[in-house]
């Protein structure tokens, strides 16, 4: 026994499916508007202008930009490349793949996501102590404070939370979620070690 449907039940359901997966795609949109627009700065940067940085990044980074060295000026076109890369990530995040590069978005949205959380998390509570009195901060850099508080580490757990949404929202409506879900986690593992390694021996 067959059941006919109604044009008009039709109708009802098309429009609630797009709504469902319009809302399922914001998240990587968002990750791809935060890759893009941290990308200008490293790729403004590059080009010897320090607009934006002289008041909220570090004398010494600056320095390098204003003088043009080239390792730095290297340093800042890679990154930018990386961040357009993520963002390009975020949109891929938003349409269904084969299971090889699904794979392979899942396990870098799962370390993207981790990675810039704890970046992020690592400059609010540094902020925090410092403002607090708990940490010394050398005078310098003591007017940047505010600015790695309130600024650049929200900014990094946003752009976090932003892969993280993206990630867990593409995983979950596919049949292979599990396989997925590990490749997701061994990403964010990988990213924690990294990032660990990182602040541990005052690298990067």
């Amino acid at each position: 026994m067959s059941i006919t449907r109604s044009p008009d039940d039709i109708a009802r359901r098309v429009p609630r499916r797009a709504v469902r997966l319009h809302l399922s795609a914001w998240p990587g949109y968002a990750a791809a508007g935060w890759g893009f627009l941290f990308a200008v700065p490293s790729f403004v940067w590059a080009t010897g202008s320090t607009f934006g940085a002289r008041t909220t990044v570090s004398p010494s980074l600056v320095q390098l930009a204003r003088d043009g060295v080239p390792w730095f000026v290297a340093v800042l076109v890679v990154t930018g490349f990386l961040k357009l890369v993520g963002a390009l990530l975020g949109i891929g995040l938003t349409r269904a793949r084969g299971a090889r590069i699904s794979r392979f978005m899942v396990f870098c949205g799962g370390g993207a996501a981790i990675l810039l959380t704890w970046h992020g998390g690592l400059f609010v509570v540094h902020g925090v102590l410092a403002e607090a009195g708990a940490v010394s901060v050398e005078p310098d850099l003591a007017a940047l404070t505010s600015w790695y508080l309130y600024l650049w580490g929200p900014w990094f757990i946003v752009g976090g939370l932003a892969f993280a949404g993206a990630t867990a929202l593409y995983v979950r409506p596919r049949g292979d979620r599990r396989e997925l879900r590990l490749y997701g986690a061994v990403g964010a593992l990988g990213a924690l070690i990294l990032s660990v390694t990182s602040a541990a021996t005052g690298i990067g």
